[in-house]
């Protein structure tokens, strides 16, 4: 800033507010971030490749540009996934071995639009290997949650939630196929939207992970959010506007038989349902339908994406925990049990179960435990890290296979300290009304921003 103050830990609304008024320069908001990414993700592990003086050009052309005030995102430093194409980055996809050899010559679309809104890209984040884990670590080391190092930030979007929470980036795009952007939103207490389906341009790897693979952001503010959302989705900025009284179903239940709510994130959802009704909404128990079919049919369809998308990788190289998922893909494939006929029917009866109980919106927990350990899975067994992910994060995956929209908002921490996060789902086109409600806790409730 001009006083000789960091632009650090700023919202992407407020850095951007201060290039289009000459308050400060994106090239200056970009050196900011980069000093501070040089100090502290040596121990943090958020990036992939950090882009100094290619990120310090590209705030330079945004300088110079003389259309800022029409760039919602001048100057604002963002974090890019590394499955997602960066011109003139490799594609890791989650480790050396899934790495594509050669650079991409274009940016995916969502890049081309958050760069087309002023921001300016300053590096790929991490995640496991071919986003399969919600765990983020592979064969370099682990991504660690800056609340507690010891504790992973999730995954797979791991990378991105910890340079968010570590305030390295105001914004970080990421993608969501069964929770990636909602689980590590609720270990780092961020902000996370899941557009619904089709509604932000996905095309990631060669199935998109039949359809299930959505593109976001995380950010520590619902504006931000917002924002960002409008961005990915090619919209005008979203006016986030006090919603009427609403009718909001709460579950508990959990989709997979046998896992556990534990006592601290039951207690997130109570307190959340109490803010829904001090925010004037109605809440009423209704669990939505997760039948046996759903957890089978996703499993298989999860493996079966990672057997697709290993079509150009020596197996050979891989992850024995990724070699083994690839090879029960190979075999649900065979046996018939990812089929698009399932998934369709799971859309039509959760839109059906919010049209039959007439509700607006869902309220159910983010996480069922603490996150897992950061360290040690890259080379555990297959068997583990399947408990590992199963266990603690099962309330997300459901609304991957029905394509509908859900969000995770901050909401108090636990007993060590860690946040706390609850989940919002919606039917068809509700990301504005998700994202109006979120801003009804932010007010409320409001959480802290960055883990330091």
């Amino acid at each position: 800033m001009s006083d000789g103050t960091t632009w650090v830990g700023a919202t992407a609304r407020q850095i951007s507010r201060a290039v289009r008024r000459g308050d400060a320069t994106a090239t200056q908001v970009v050196a900011d971030h980069l000093e501070q990414i040089a100090i502290t993700d040596p121990t943090l592990d958020a990036f992939r490749v950090i882009r100094g003086g290619e990120a310090i050009t590209e705030a330079e052309k945004v300088d110079d540009q003389e259309d800022l005030a029409n760039l919602p995102l001048a100057g604002v430093p963002v974090a890019v996934k590394e499955n997602t194409a960066v011109a003139g980055l490799p594609i890791w996809n989650g480790s050396a071995a899934a790495r594509k050899a050669d650079v991409a010559e274009d940016d995916h679309e969502v890049v081309r639009r958050l760069r087309g809104a002023g921001a300016v890209v300053i590096g790929t984040t991490r995640m496991p290997e071919m986003g399969l884990w919600a765990v983020t670590d592979d064969g370099d080391g682990a991504t660690r949650n800056p609340w507690d190092r010891d504790r992973t930030p999730g995954g797979s979007s791991g990378g991105a939630a910890a340079a968010v929470a570590a305030g390295l980036v105001p914004i970080a795009q990421c993608n969501d196929g069964l929770g990636s952007i909602r689980i590590p939103a609720a270990c780092c207490g961020l902000v996370g939207l899941k557009p619904g389906r089709g509604v932000v341009p996905s095309d990631l790897g060669i199935t998109n992970w039949y359809g299930l693979v959505e593109n976001g952001v995380l950010t520590t503010t619902v504006t931000d959010a917002a924002l960002g959302f409008s961005v990915l989705a090619g919209r005008d900025p979203i006016k986030l506007v006090e919603p009427s009284r609403l009718r909001v179903g709460v579950s508990v239940r959990s989709p997979l038989a046998g896992v556990r709510l534990d006592e601290p994130n039951a207690s997130a959802v109570s307190t959340a349902s109490k803010l829904l009704v001090r925010a004037g909404h109605d809440t009423i128990t209704a669990n939505p339908p997760y039948p046996q079919t759903l957890g089978i049919g996703t499993l298989a369809t999860w493996f079966a994406s990672a057997y697709r998308e290993s079509a150009d990788y020596q197996l050979a190289q891989l992850q024995p925990r990724t070699r083994r998922h690839i090879r029960l893909g190979k075999w649900a494939l065979r046996a018939g049990l990812v089929r698009q006929s399932q998934r369709d029917a799971y859309r039509e009866t959760a839109i059906r179960f919010f049209a039959d109980n007439s509700l607006d919106l869902l309220l159910t927990p983010a996480l069922a435990a603490a996150p897992p350990l950061a360290d040690g899975h890259a080379g555990g067994s297959w068997r583990q890290n399947m408990s590992d992910s199963m266990r603690y994060a099962p309330y997300a995956a459901p609304w991957n296979v029905a394509g509908l929209p859900a969000i995770v908002v901050p909401v108090g921490t636990r007993p060590d300290g860690l946040p706390l996060g609850v989940q919002l789902v919606g039917p068809p086109d509700s990301e504005a009304l998700l994202l109006a409600v979120a801003g009804q806790f932010e007010v409320l409730n409001p959480w802290q921003r960055h883990a330091y």
